[in-house]
């Protein structure tokens, strides 16, 4: 039977940067893009940053892989309406930050932005998207494509391949059925459960390094209080979203009572009891 595992959001601050354990993330990577990964290092990155932030719920690693490319993996719990910028100013900033002044452009690396999200980021029904970018002929609807010279020596195939590659992965919209061994990562960082039936790269590894009765004493005291913050940021989140669904209640059941709408009507309309109902009646008279 699967256990409770701490979470990847948490692994990522504290686990994940040792490099002990780089198979864990090596293995989600390797699942996700679908070739093999294997780390190099862990880079400077602005989730490194240990600041009063820390207790929030956007956290980031970035990867240099033995092949030297950059993957900046991200996992995200809040929702944010600007994210897709986000995601374009933080792989522009790489690009901009691992090139070294006067070296020639093609010495850009390739970058991966694989993004974790818990909220319902855009219009889709899907969990797991790719951005697959295309140079498209407006009149030929021809695709683009690297001379042969460009081929040898960048080692690409398609352009497409020079260019940044984005993932996007909502976790909310998994419906808990794992097909494959991707599934089976989208279960894991929805659930924080391994299933003993599961064979995805780094699963095993996660399985056996995130167990929270394997943490030292400090790093249980850290994780305790990173859930707890959680739970109160939730906790004020859906306070703040009744309020705000109360006022917009009151707003309307004013408005019907100037219509002259009798209280069964309002109440309906509303979900307000015709008790505060009266009282909103009797303030206005």
């Amino acid at each position: 039977m699967s256990k409770k595992l701490i979470r990847f959001d948490w692994a990522m601050k504290k686990l994940l940067r040792n490099k002990a354990n780089f198979g864990i993330l090596e293995g989600f990577l390797s699942e996700l893009l679908r070739f093999d990964v294997t780390i190099e290092s862990i880079l400077e990155s602005e989730g490194n940053k240990q600041d009063e932030y820390d207790k929030y719920n956007r956290v980031d690693i970035l990867v240099k892989s033995q092949n030297n490319e950059l993957m900046l993996v991200e996992v995200q719990n809040d929702s944010e309406i600007d994210y897709f910028h986000r995601m374009l100013f933080g792989v522009s900033k790489l690009v901009t930050e691992y090139i070294k002044e006067g070296e020639p452009y093609g010495t850009i690396k390739k970058i991966y932005s694989v993004n974790i999200v818990y909220f319902g980021l855009g219009q889709g029904k899907d969990y797991v998207y790719e951005y697959k970018g295309e140079f498209v002929g407006l009149h030929q609807k021809d695709i683009l494509t690297p001379t042969t010279l460009q081929k040898q020596d960048f080692k690409v195939e398609k352009v497409a391949d020079i260019f940044p590659k984005y993932f996007i992965l909502k976790v909310n919209n998994f419906n808990n059925t794992a097909k494959d061994t991707l599934d089976e990562w989208v279960y894991f960082l929805k659930n924080s459960e391994v299933k003993d039936t599961f064979k995805a790269k780094g699963l095993d590894k996660a399985k056996e390094k995130m167990r929270y009765e394997n943490l030292t004493e400090e790093e249980k005291k850290m994780y305790d209080r990173f859930q707890e913050n959680r739970r109160i940021e939730m906790s004020v989140e859906y306070t703040a979203k009744l309020e705000a669904k109360q006022e917009r209640n009151f707003e309307v059941a004013k408005n019907l009572i100037s219509l002259g709408s009798d209280n069964e009507f309002i109440a309906k309309a509303t979900e307000l009891t015709i008790e505060q109902i009266e009282q909103l009646r009797s303030t206005k008279a």
